[in-house]
């Protein structure tokens, strides 16, 4: 480069200055080079100070690259490009058949797939339902078993928030808030499950501890059908969190009901209780605060014996939650420590399965209806969630999907291309709330209607039906296993009593 410079320099002196015109572009250049070579900061460019920052570009476009160049329909993650395509298709009510047969290799280890009837059913009524409520709740709520997974205002847009709101309301189906509180964005319309988490957000003291009258006077409001405590959940399983002081604008801060400008600490673990005999009181404290509602919580499975304690201490309390939503490891975030995301938690199957099997040693699964969340986009999802005890679920990607995502992995950068993820002006305002709440509920009532098409072939006649041992997975070579075999062993589903559970898994 520097050979270059005085080539030209020498022309530009010899014959017309014209030539100096050239030095625009590799004077700039030469300036490059000489800074790189006295920093210390990348060895690349200070090695190959102008060749170098190819190695860079090329980094920046590289999730572009593959999703758009180099990806099969079945290699992307979290979710391949089939997944994503049937929802896009189901959201915009368009064709949603494939051609040719299967892309996936039956035979590989994890191929999944469910014994179907040479005698099919028919049923009339494709919005399946589940009733939560126990004996001692004032208030049943009738939910969908597909509903809106938690999400917060300030992890999506406003435009995002209110599309999924409406979206739930013209197909009548639940929407969780997320545990950033109830923003005006929520109150589009749509039935809510307003979730709490350590933070206490809309409802707490100016120190961060729970507020029982701002709680009651937030679960007063019609629109709130449900309330979830947030125990952990499967992306960050006890990793709490920090709302900076630059995003705590006036408004999210009305919202949170904390001081605006100021670091807000979400801590990993609750002060209202700190055991499980406390968790159940303070659960009840809910219910009777928010004039018996459905109250439950929300946790991802660690530490088995841990929840083996809760369930003796609603035993010892004769406290039941209405409802027990359990997060795999493999759900979403907007953001989270990358050791959390990959190592922590137990993923949603074995989590499922084993809360079912312990709620039945205990006798309490008649009181407790299990909600699960972690990658359920499509009926077969749904299906294999319920086969392993669930009784309804929720979907934060899928939804997302429908609203537009084209899984840009941006969501922790507040540069969502789409709009969703994002609190930029420019970017949220180009996601068309109109347009998008359609397709959440169009996305909505076509997966519920998947969902009864493959109930119907397996003769399933309601969701009760649905069982473990119609569901296969290949887990070697040679060997394919039922869910039935896979998570519950030869003594199936019922266990006698909880003294023999506790002998087979310890």
């Amino acid at each position: 480069m520097t050979v270059i410079n005085l080539i030209i320099i020498s022309f530009g002196l010899i014959f017309t200055p014209q030539w100096f015109w050239l030095l625009v572009i590799p004077m700039p250049l030469l300036f490059v080079a000489i800074y790189h070579s006295f920093q210390h900061k990348h060895a690349i460019l200070r090695n190959y100070p102008l060749v170098g920052y190819f190695r860079y570009f090329f980094e920046s476009i590289r999730p572009e690259l593959r999703q758009y160049f180099w990806e099969s329909d079945t290699d992307g993650r979290p979710f391949n490009r089939r997944q994503r395509s049937i929802v896009y298709q189901r959201a915009k009510n368009q064709r949603e058949t494939v051609a040719f047969g299967m892309q996936t290799d039956p035979q590989t280890v994890g191929n999944e797939w469910a014994a179907h009837s040479v005698f099919p059913c028919h049923i009339e009524n494709h919005d399946l339902r589940t009733v939560v409520g126990n004996e001692s709740c004032k208030h049943p709520y009738n939910l969908s078993v597909f509903n809106i997974s938690a999400m917060s205002y300030g992890a999506l847009s406003k435009t995002a928030i209110t599309a999924l709101n409406k979206g739930a309301q013209l197909q009548n189906f639940a929407h969780n808030t997320g545990e950033g509180g109830i923003s005006e964005y929520h109150n589009s319309g749509g039935d809510l499950i307003w979730q709490v988490g350590t933070g206490y957000f809309g409802c707490r003291t100016h120190d961060g501890k729970f507020d029982p009258e701002l709680f009651r006077e937030k679960t007063a409001r019609p629109n709130i059908k449900m309330i979830e405590l947030k125990i952990s959940q499967g992306a960050k399983p006890g990793h709490g969190g920090i709302l900076p002081a630059a995003k705590n604008t006036p408004e999210v801060a009305a919202i949170r009901h904390v001081i605006p400008g100021t670091d807000v600490m979400s801590p990993p673990a609750h002060s209202a209780f700190s055991n499980p005999i406390e968790m159940m009181e303070f659960i009840y404290k809910m219910k009777e605060l928010s004039d018996f509602k459905p109250v439950g919580f929300k946790m991802c499975i660690g530490d088995k014996q841990e929840f083996i304690e809760i369930c003796r201490a609603m035993q010892t309390t004769q406290i039941f939650p209405d409802f027990i939503a359990i997060d795999g490891s493999e759900g979403g975030t907007g953001a989270a420590p990358l050791e959390f995301t990959d190592n922590l938690g137990m993923p949603l199957y074995d989590a499922l399965a084993f809360v079912t099997k312990t709620l039945i040693a205990f006798g309490l699964k008649r009181h407790i209806k299990l909600l699960v969340s972690s990658r359920i986009v499509t009926g077969f999802d749904l299906l294999k969630v319920i086969a392993l005890g669930a009784d309804a679920c929720y979907s934060a990607r899928g939804m997302m999907f429908a609203l537009g995502c084209i899984q840009a992995l941006k969501c922790n950068e507040d540069t969502c291309p789409v709009g969703v993820a994002t609190q930029q002006p420019h970017l949220y305002k180009g996601l068309d709330v109109n347009d998008k709440y359609v397709r959440v509920a169009q996305f909505h009532r076509n997966t519920l209607r998947a969902t009864v098409e493959i109930m119907e072939a397996c003769g399933f006649k309601t969701l009760s039906d649905v069982s473990a041992d119609k569901f296969f997975r290949k887990v070697d070579a040679v060997n394919t296993l039922s869910f039935q075999d896979i998570y519950f062993g030869r003594e199936g589903r019922l266990i006698e009593s909880h003294t023999d559970f506790e002998a087979k898994m310890f």
